[in-house]
């Protein structure tokens, strides 16, 4: 704790100094006074209770978590901020989540996500610095440099556990034709959602469990992918009130290039319904030798291709929205997203399991979403069917993730009055087996059948 609060502290005389001081050199102590008072504070509280009950025979699991943050956004001068972000947490009581299940020799795969993944044990020396960066603002534009947070389809918060994922690299955003956003940068270090440490974006694969190789073997690629960084690049189109279009590439230097076409529509009915439709079409290609000269230390394997098709079709009446969602992986080669990086952004993604890693995917997920009249209220379900290639067909199933249901259950609620600011959301996931697991631990242990309990409290002022 010391010593985070004399990182704080060095980074706001520094910003206060370095960047607010030298813009207001030449005015009075009473100006640059009021200069600093327009730079904006933002403290951030969260808890978060998350339990794990697992198939009868196997290990399970429950934390509690605290944290804390606070951020600084210097005002505007000449177009330019700067800012910073620190955050701590705390594992206040937990199960042991470095102990492996008896069993299926697993490794805790949730709870310890609230932590540090890398140190079990480490329950207070948990802090942060996350943001921390230069801003250089034009109209409705910015180009960022240093650390921040940017939400792309393939690199994005993924923010399902204490703290998001955060990147370092140069980042810009051109919003100044009515109706189009450009923007893309390059990113040549990443910390990842779970960890307090930062790594370049090539010792970033691995960070997080690598299941096995095409052979079956342990995934040997953790530390071994060569790449200078990872650039991406993204267009969003709003074509008219009702249609919006986006198309985005992400490369990977040297691993791989995965691109992406997505449509969105909504049609006017009668009053207040709508009907909503989406498409999306994904292509990831391999580049050079998937990281590494040797093929089973690369990422990806040389020559790989594949594609996702994802599709939506439902209807909303401004107060709730029902939704069909199907996804297909193309059956040759595995669609691959790093984990550390982001979230799936496919239409059936439901928190608490990915599908990514594998080929031939077949998913189905129903969903519904409301809101009471307040707004106060967000309740929503989700309900889905997952058909994943054999456990055994290694190939095809990197994480050896079974064929399963999963039915979703959230709510979140956000107070107003004088608690405007604290918000509360819970959720639990089930997941129930349907492929084969021949009778082997290892395939059912944190994957299927089994419940996860959510319960967050934040409080942002």
């Amino acid at each position: 704790m010391d010593i985070f609060k004399g990182r704080i502290l060095i980074l706001f005389l520094l910003l206060n100094g370095l960047i607010v001081r030298p813009s207001f050199s030449q005015v009075t102590d009473s100006s640059e006074s009021s200069a600093v008072s327009k730079g904006v504070f933002k403290a951030h509280l969260r808890s978060f209770f998350m339990a794990t009950d697992n198939d009868v025979r196997l290990k399970d699991a429950y934390a509690l978590a605290f944290g804390a943050g606070l951020s600084y956004e210097t005002p505007k001068f000449h177009g330019f901020q700067g800012g910073f972000t620190g955050f701590f947490i705390f594992n206040l009581v937990s199960s042991d989540l470095g102990l492996a299940d008896p069993l299926s020799k697993g490794m805790n795969r949730y709870e310890i996500g609230l932590f540090d993944i890398n140190r079990p044990d480490n329950k207070m020396d948990l802090d942060r610095l996350e943001d921390l960066f230069i801003r250089y603002n034009y109209g409705k534009s910015k180009i960022e440099l240093g650390r921040f947070e940017i939400n792309t389809p393939f690199i994005n918060r993924q923010d399902g556990r204490m703290r998001g994922t955060i990147e370092e690299g140069v980042w810009a955003e051109v919003n100044q034709l009515a109706n189009i956003k450009l923007e893309g940068g390059w990113l040549w270090k990443i910390s990842p959602r779970s960890t307090i440490d930062w790594y370049r974006m090539e010792d970033s694969y691995g960070v997080y469990a690598g299941g096995v190789n095409e052979e079956g073997k342990k995934s040997d690629y953790a530390g071994n992918v060569q790449s200078i960084g990872t650039a991406l690049a993204g267009l969003t189109v709003r074509t008219s009130e009702n249609v919006k279009i986006q198309v985005w590439n992400q490369f990977a230097e040297n691993v791989f290039n995965t691109a992406m076409l997505q449509s969105d529509i909504s049609l006017k009915l009668k009053g207040s319904k709508k009907v909503l439709a989406g498409v999306m079409i994904i292509r990831q290609d391999a580049i050079a030798n998937g990281g590494h000269p040797d093929p089973a230390r690369a990422y990806i394997r040389k020559g790989s291709q594949s594609y996702v098709f994802s599709t939506r079709l439902g209807l909303s009446d401004g107060k709730s929205e029902w939704t069909l969602n199907y996804t297909q992986f193309s059956k040759d080669d595995r669609f691959l997203m790093p984990r550390e990086w982001g979230r799936e952004p496919f239409y059936t993604f439901m928190p608490r399991e990915r599908t990514e890693g594998a080929a031939g995917v077949k998913a189905m997920v129903a969903k519904w979403s409301g809101k009471s009249k307040n707004g106060k209220w967000k309740p929503s379900l989700a309900a889905g069917y997952f058909e994943m290639p054999d456990v055994k067909d290694f190939k095809h199933n990197k994480y050896g993730m079974p064929s399963f249901a999963q039915v979703n259950a959230e709510v979140r609620y956000a107070f107003a009055g004088k608690l405007k600011g604290l918000q509360a959301f819970w959720l639990v996931a089930y997941k129930k087996r349907v492929g084969e697991t021949y009778g082997e631990y290892k395939y059912v242990f944190n994957k299927v059948n089994m419940f996860n309990w959510n319960l967050v409290i934040d409080y942002t002022f």
